[in-house]
């Protein structure tokens, strides 16, 4: 049973939207915001990762008989990205619930200070009860439209937010033994805890025709999520209240169970990274660091080695140089140059502005 999930990030593909037909459709729509915003009422924090700009640009100019090639799919994603938005906006309204568009691509999660800004403009949309609606920025992206690629965003944003959960749903029950178009026999399987190829050679394409994505890439999302130490469901969106009875505890789906939990998943990866700068502590922030789990301020830095940007990974040392942690940097190397052996109610007076008052935060570092 899932229980006290807190952050919790849907993908809604193009075939939930649609309800199946060529066209948005509002009564499915307004189903599923029903529900995620009962999901926010509880408490929790809803992101939301939409693909359907292509079948709204299709729908606004009225279903044009266009040549099957990027340039014009781009020109839908212009076209429908706008009036997609709208509907939301609508019907996110009937529910007197603000949405928040964020248009990503790859390489804002892959450059380390547009990660962190990303990061903190989500957080932030979700501390004042506004429901991120994000989408992959496919007027500008090429290879992310041929493959799905909001299934792999949504578990990009699932990692980037730390999330319990991501759903994702689909017009199929989940993943199933066999192709069920063409087995009477097939059977879904409830859970999965290990991708493997067998598990792979079963995805399929997307059966609608109206995404761009199947199961395949469906898989691929689910597997990086279980990498980033999330659970990920895949579920049809077309069963009433699903979101409601996944977050109730109900076997619906098909669920792929992580092998590591969130934080020591995520200190592999910082170990992993090289480090691309060095910060030398003074020993009352080592103290604090080893013996108390606490964050590093900038009052505890003494020097700076090497230049880096805002959220570099950088390497933690003690005045004889001893690696002491590992993490993402939420200043830049000229910004900490400025603001070291300072008390962090300062920060704002000397650079005008302040990103947190920590130079690492604790959930972004690890001990060595």
């Amino acid at each position: 049973m899932i229980k006290t999930i807190q952050t919790v990030v849907v993908k809604l593909g193009t075939s939930t939207l649609t309800g199946g037909t060529r066209d948005l459709s509002r009564p499915r729509m307004v189903d599923i915001i029903r529900q995620l915003v009962t999901l926010r009422q509880d408490g929790h924090r809803v992101v939301v990762v939409s693909s359907g700009a292509m079948a709204a640009g299709r729908e606004l100019l009225e279903n044009p008989s266009l040549p099957n090639h990027l340039p014009a799919k781009q020109m839908l994603s212009a076209v429908g990205q706008g009036y997609l938005m709208q509907v939301y906006s609508m019907l996110f309204g009937l529910y007197d619930t603000h949405i928040g568009q964020v248009l990503l691509t790859h390489d804002d999660l892959s450059h380390r200070t547009r990660y962190l800004n990303a990061r903190d403009t989500l957080n932030t949309l979700l501390d004042y009860g506004i429901v991120p609606v994000i989408n992959e920025n496919d007027t500008v992206a090429v290879e992310e439209i041929k493959f799905g690629d909001n299934d792999t965003l949504s578990a990009q944003i699932a990692n980037l937010l730390n999330a319990d959960l991501l759903i994702i749903l689909t017009d199929q029950d989940g993943l199933y033994d066999r192709d069920p178009r063409l087995d009477t026999e097939a059977h879904l399987i409830p859970e999965v805890r290990a991708i493997d190829e067998r598990i792979r050679a079963l995805a399929g394409v997307s059966v609608s025709g109206l995404g761009v994505g199947g199961m395949v890439s469906k898989i691929q999302a689910s597997q990086l999520a279980m990498r980033s130490g999330t659970r990920a469901i895949i579920a049809n969106g077309n069963t009433p209240d699903i979101l409601l009875r996944l977050m109730a505890g109900e076997s619906l789906g098909t669920t792929f169970v992580p092998s590591v939990g969130q934080v020591e998943s995520h200190k592999r990866w910082l170990l992993a990274e090289r480090p691309q700068g060095a910060l030398q502590i003074d020993d009352g922030a080592v103290r604090v660091l080893t013996q108390q789990g606490a964050s590093l301020l900038p009052v505890g830095v003494l020097h700076l080695n090497n230049g880096f940007e805002r959220g570099a990974v950088v390497l933690v040392t003690d005045r004889q140089d001893r690696p002491i942690a590992q993490g993402l940097v939420n200043y830049s190397s000229v910004e900490l140059e400025q603001i070291r052996g300072h008390r962090s109610q300062d920060i704002i007076d000397i650079l005008g502005y302040t990103y947190g008052d920590e130079a690492i935060h604790r959930d972004n570092m690890v001990l060595m």
